[in-house]
């Protein structure tokens, strides 16, 4: 198999010695479905000889995601509720996200924009839509922080991303620019001085959102790339998910918070899984995240320890995820939003 390009299809995965040709028929099943890519830098860490590995169970289809719960939904944190024109949401008054691609240089098994993304997602705004999104965004002066997801945006071109800064540098009240993204990880060799060029601009600072959720994805490739864009002078933060199978063990959470900040990464937020269709294989309860996150305090440092946080279901914000926003136990909680609403979690049907 030619190990310089992406997975992308079943057949791919069996080449590549990722899965079995009895299970290929179901992993057929899923790809229907839902977007497959792995890039090289990934499919390179896999351990064949693992069938529990955590590197594979981000990235290689599992039959399970065809199983949808009761409680899963399509749009599981209320984008769509809060989306005045294609391509914005604006859920928080001082901030919107600008979905300006729905593609990705890998797809995440646990993706809770996953019915939105790949090639049978919602693909590219189109330039009549990102003319109407930037004017959304010029006619709200409450809007400070303008936060560009999808989708990866750092999957554009710098002449791409540097034409949507150019146009952000314009709009006065926007003052942070903020990119989440997995390509430093996963792609590193794309983060160069012309990427990092395109990410700046006049009167605006730039924010790096890194995703990664195991210590194992903290290459020296992508810990140099993460060099590269931090001595550019563009602040990075981090965002991981806590995954059944991946990384629900505070050793494991340890090293990759530690390994963020020897990157001169800041550990941010550590995500809840969120309800999205066929992804119940990866969640564990509240509790048994909250305890796993308790079992931080006093092992690592204070510079590791992220935020832990739950998306309500339905569109109504994040919520940390500690005793002033959860009440109950045994499966039956209460979340508090950011206007002191309270919510069930899991939601009733």
């Amino acid at each position: 198999m030619n190990a310089s390009r992406p997975l992308r299809t079943p057949d791919d995965l069996l080449e590549a010695g990722l899965v079995a040709p009895e299970d290929l028929a179901g992993i057929r099943d899923v790809a229907e479905r839902y977007a497959i890519a792995i890039s090289p830098a990934m499919a390179a860490l896999i351990d064949r000889k693992d069938p529990d590995d955590p590197i594979a169970r981000q990235f290689v289809p599992d039959p399970a995601e065809l199983k949808v719960t009761p409680e899963e939904r399509a749009d599981p944190i209320g984008d769509l509720a809060h989306s005045p024109v294609e391509g914005i949401v604006h859920r928080y008054p001082d901030r919107v996200l600008l979905k300006a691609v729905h593609v990705c240089p890998v797809y995440c098994r646990f993706c809770f924009r996953r019915e939105m993304v790949g090639p049978q997602g919602l693909g590219t705004l189109s330039p009549e839509a990102m003319d109407r999104a930037f004017g959304y965004i010029a006619d709200h002066p409450e809007i400070w922080e303008v936060i560009l997801t999808g989708g990866d945006p750092l999957v554009l071109s710098p002449r791409r991303l540097a034409e949507i800064m150019q146009r952000l540098s314009s709009i006065d009240h926007v003052k942070i620019v903020r990119f989440h993204t997995r390509v430093p990880v996963v792609e590193p060799e794309r983060i160069d001085e012309s990427l990092n060029a395109a990410l700046k601009a006049s009167g605006k600072t730039a924010y790096v959102a890194l995703h990664a959720n195991h210590p194992r994805e903290m290459t020296p490739a992508a810990r140099a790339a993460c060099a590269r864009l931090v001595d550019a002078g563009i602040v990075m933060i981090s965002q991981s998910v806590l995954l059944k199978g991946v990384n629900d063990d505070a050793d494991t959470l340890a090293d990759l918070m530690r390994a963020f900040v020897e990157t001169r990464v800041k550990p941010y937020y550590l995500h809840h899984p969120d309800l999205a269709p066929g992804t119940s294989h990866f969640r564990l309860s509240v509790e048994e995240g909250r305890a796993l996150v308790a079992g931080l305090r006093g092992r690592i440092s204070g510079l590791c320890q992220p935020t832990y946080i739950l998306d309500i279901p339905g569109g109504h914000g994040k919520a940390v995820i500690g005793p002033e926003a959860i009440r109950g136990s045994g499966g039956c909680t209460t979340v508090l939003d950011f206007k002191g609403g309270e919510h069930a979690y899991p939601p009733s049907e």
